[in-house]
């Protein structure tokens, strides 16, 4: 959306980072005040930015493995190798593998990922920004999985493909709502109601929403998860000008690789004495380094292609269904909304399962580590398209239990709604207006939702329980994201409640400066797009 994605560029305003391969400067604060004496970044050595690039890969992996388990068993797939008779060749029937189809999936998902990482950093935003899986499509897909036609089939893995051919047909319709709202600019007109007290909010709510994959998820292995959360904390803040070579902050710059390195041994070193021999099944799962089952069926070497899994079929309702997630992946996401369009179009060609969203971890990630490079980026893209081909190498790191992400996204996620809500400072906060319209949406932005998921189960449909599975599955998706009720709440209010009289109160006269590209010169180097593509899309 394009106010987020505004956002992110106030955001980066004020630090420069130079680059010997990437002539280019973004900025962080909330001005374009630059004062070179102070929060400069130099990559002057290309291992830093690779190791840079790996830990935005580390850091998006989670969600790339989470979104596949929850949805690849309800979809009939398997998590074990199995074989089947091939075509008869001179010896007799000859065997073949046919390797997990979670691990199929987690390599489809982080294929189609760097390549939508990649097409958003050079046409796209133009932005440091990763693009992964959304748990804002699980609501759909799980209508997807229970329509009867599907349940019906007997046979896991066929049940499998067929729900995978139904998700990706609905994809591929439902992406054309993101193209034509990106490429029509009436994204953009509708963005002329938007206003930093509006807004705030809204990206609050965007790392606010996410607290069930925060602390809920690491108290599923607390023995990992709480020592991850006081590493990240006390490395990113209390040693981050700890300088061990060459005066480089290795805390500040790689505060979540090291953590999870450390505390990734350590959880093997528990699943090897025997910690949780005894334990819950949930326990071991999410404890446990040796459960995921990846590394055993993930093949040693795979290209993703477009219609892997067969020709997708095409059903109405999915479609409706789908648009939904579309629909609220847009106000979840960045400006770039006619390429990540493009995204979720990919996504339903190569079959990953679910549709794409900017990570908002990793935008966590570059508050955190105050890097904000394209070069760093398009590097870990190039990490997450080499390790889907090369299944077994990326299915070690993708073993990594949950709960030691889930303890870095409580610094992520919260880091991202604090920058959300520091728009405020540019509102008059002293006015009760102001002070209703924050407080009712950021309440209903979080209760509503939580309503919602409350009653929500892939059988009963949600709260919204009608005859028509599409419609439920459509309404129960956007009410059930805290970004989309917030912004409901948020621009209505902030459009109805003394509009004329409220403008300084709004942050309007701040707000008016960042409507468009053009006026900084710094803003037409760095959004310029490559190869002078700019003379047929000239920026808006």
């Amino acid at each position: 959306m394009g106010y987020f994605c505004s956002h992110l560029k106030r955001w980066l305003a004020g630090i420069q980072f130079r680059f010997s391969m990437l002539d280019a400067q973004v900025s962080f604060g909330l001005q374009w005040n630059h004062d070179p004496q102070r929060n400069t970044v130099t990559l002057t050595e290309n291992s830093e930015t690779i190791i840079l690039a790996f830990q935005n890969y580390i850091v998006m992996l989670g969600t790339s493995v989470m979104i596949p388990s929850v949805l690849v068993p309800a979809m009939g797939g398997t998590d074990e190798l199995a074989f089947s008779e091939m075509d008869v060749c001179l010896d007799g029937p000859t065997p073949s593998i046919l390797f997990g189809d979670k691990a199929r999936v987690i390599q489809t998902l982080l294929f189609v990922a760097g390549i939508n990482t990649l097409l958003q950093a050079l046409f796209g935003t133009r932005l440091p920004a990763v693009v992964g899986g959304s748990y804002a499509y699980v609501v759909p897909i799980a209508y997807i999985i229970s329509d009867t036609s599907l349940q019906h089939i007997t046979d896991g893995h066929e049940r499998f493909i067929q729900t995978m051919r139904a998700i990706q047909g609905a994809l591929i319709v439902a992406s054309s709502i993101q193209i034509i709202l990106g490429y029509s600019q009436v994204w953009g007109l509708f963005s002329r109601f938007f206003s930093p007290l509006g807004m705030a909010p809204v990206v609050g709510l965007v790392g606010l929403g996410l607290f069930q994959r925060g602390f809920p998820a690491l108290g599923h292995c607390v023995e990992i998860g709480i020592p991850m959360l006081l590493l990240v904390i006390g490395s990113s803040q209390y040693l981050k000008h700890v300088r061990l070579s060459r005066n480089f902050p290795i805390f500040e710059r790689f505060p979540v690789l090291i953590c999870i390195a450390f505390v990734w041994i350590y959880a093997i070193i528990l699943t090897a004495s025997g910690a949780y021999r005894e334990k819950r099944v949930i326990t071991q799962i999410s404890c446990r380094t040796d459960r995921a089952n990846l590394i055993s069926t993930a093949p040693w070497f795979k290209f993703p292609y477009p219609l892997q899994w067969g020709p997708p079929t095409f059903s109405a309702g999915h479609s409706f269904a789908m648009m939904s997630a579309v629909l609220v992946s847009m106000v979840e996401s960045t400006e770039g909304i006619g390429w990540q369009g493009i995204g979720i179009l990919l996504d339903g060609l190569f079959g990953t399962g679910t549709g794409s969203t900017v990570s908002v971890e990793n935008v966590g990630l570059l508050g955190l580590t105050r890097v904000g490079s394209r070069r760093v980026v398009q590097i870990s893209a190039g990490f997450m398209i080499f390790f889907s081909i090369f299944g077994k190498f990326g299915a070690v790191f993708a073993s990594i239990p949950f709960p030691i992400f889930a303890a870095s996204y409580c610094v992520l996620y919260g880091l991202v709604a604090s920058v959300g809500l520091s728009f405020l400072q540019f509102t008059n906060m002293n006015c009760m207006r102001n002070l209703i319209i924050t407080g009712l949406s950021l309440f209903l932005g979080i209760s509503i939702p939580q309503f919602f998921i409350e009653y929500w189960n892939p059988t009963h449909n949600g709260l919204v329980h009608t005859n028509a599975g599409w419609f439920n599955a459509f309404l129960n998706t956007i009410f059930s994201s805290p970004a989309t009720v917030g912004l409901i709440v948020a621009v209505f209010l902030d459009n109805t409640i003394e509009v004329e009289r409220s403008k300084k109160d709004r942050g309007m006269p701040w707000w008016v400066k960042f409507r468009t590209f053009r006026g900084d010169n710094r803003n037409e180097e760095f959004y310029t797009l490559p190869f002078n593509l700019n003379r047929f899309f000239p920026p808006t």
